[in-house]
């Protein structure tokens, strides 16, 4: 293990959500004050949306912590259920007692009663629905339908949904447009840019108990570049990295285990079908893209070149693009001069 190795007190980039390894950058500072300014201003709901791995979970656990002295609170991750099995989630999860094959309505009114009995003691009571993706559309209106708990004077239930890009799609179907409009208050979470992955390392490295740099500056440059600035990928190769230092005896992360690292994880190899190419999503140079093509069949070497006076194609344009070059590759077909 190269906790000793590298004299750390803990794993410094351990997958649970321990709040005490958060790294607030600026984009996670706001995002959690637009969070509780939800909260405090009695907004009803809110919504936190942002790619896996960005932190969501670490900085809800962050926000329940200074929530739970004066609030009452719940937090939910068991998202891939009905309606019914929600309701058991969340009133298990506030510890009231559930008779067998106890129904809707009865829920819903033990709910309301716990719901007026924080009222009464003047405490909010917040409901974090984390992996909010997952729900479907009718568990969701069954969420939206919790909000109709309140008084004259106030809400009784503050709500939160976090999840992935995928939990905007289900808001913005015209089917949910009732809860689209009571989110009142929408963030998300940006990768981090270079700068701030050195800081998340070292932040995290201190936590742990090491103040001495561990990783070069090269190294630092290149886990920027292959995590994209995501917090997840950023402790993922940083882990692998000292593993695989610590089994050389390096007692400084440089670029090459780095790279390493990520010839390691490169999965290509390892495909069904490795002859298939996965591109990313956003926009790509031509010239790049035509790398890739090629790298199909090295034989090939008369590829045609889409004009667009040297810009970036954007993600469908190459992406339709090299599926024709594909397509004709792997039928050994020629292209049109």
């Amino acid at each position: 293990m190269f906790l000793d190795f590298y004299g750390l007190r803990e794993q410094p980039f351990g997958v649970t959500p321990d709040p005490r390894f958060l790294y607030l950058s600026p984009a996670h500072r706001e995002a959690l004050a637009s969070v509780f300014y939800g909260i405090d201003a009695g907004r009803g709901f809110t919504a936190l949306i942002a790619r896996p791995g960005m932190g969501k979970t670490t900085l809800l656990f962050q926000l329940l912590q200074q929530l739970r002295p004066t609030a009452r609170t719940a937090f939910l991750f068991q998202t891939q259920c009905d309606s019914r099995e929600f309701m058991k989630f969340l009133l298990r999860e506030l510890g009231c007692e559930l008779q067998p094959h106890q129904d809707l309505v009865s829920m819903h009114e033990e709910f309301n009663r716990c719901l007026l009995q924080e009222a009464h003691a003047g405490r909010p009571f917040v409901v974090v629905i984390d992996e909010a993706q997952n729900l479907e559309p009718s568990v969701l209106e069954t969420v939206r339908l919790l909000s109709d708990f309140e008084t004259p004077q106030a809400k009784l239930l503050q709500i939160i949904l976090s999840g992935q890009p995928e939990l905007a799609d289900k808001l913005a179907r015209p089917s949910l447009r009732q809860l689209r409009q009571r989110i009142s208050m929408l963030t998300t979470i940006a990768p981090l840019p270079p700068d701030e992955v050195e800081k998340y390392i070292r932040h995290r490295l201190n936590a742990a108990g090491r103040r001495e740099p561990l990783f070069s500056a090269a190294a630092v440059r290149k886990i920027a570049e292959l995590s994209e600035g995501i917090p997840r990928n950023i402790s993922n190769a940083c882990f692998s990295a000292m593993s695989l230092g610590c089994s050389f005896k390096a007692r400084t992360i440089d670029v090459g285990i780095i790279q390493q690292v990520a010839a390691d994880f490169d999965l290509n190899g390892l495909r069904s079908d490795p002859g298939v190419v996965t591109f990313r999503p956003e926009a790509i140079s031509l010239a790049d893209a035509m790398a890739d093509a090629r790298s199909l069949d090295v034989r090939q070497n008369s590829i045609p070149l889409q004009s667009r006076n040297g810009e970036a194609l954007t993600s469908k344009e190459a992406l339709s693009y090299l599926q024709e070059i594909v397509h004709r590759l792997k039928s050994n077909q020629n292209f049109p001069n």
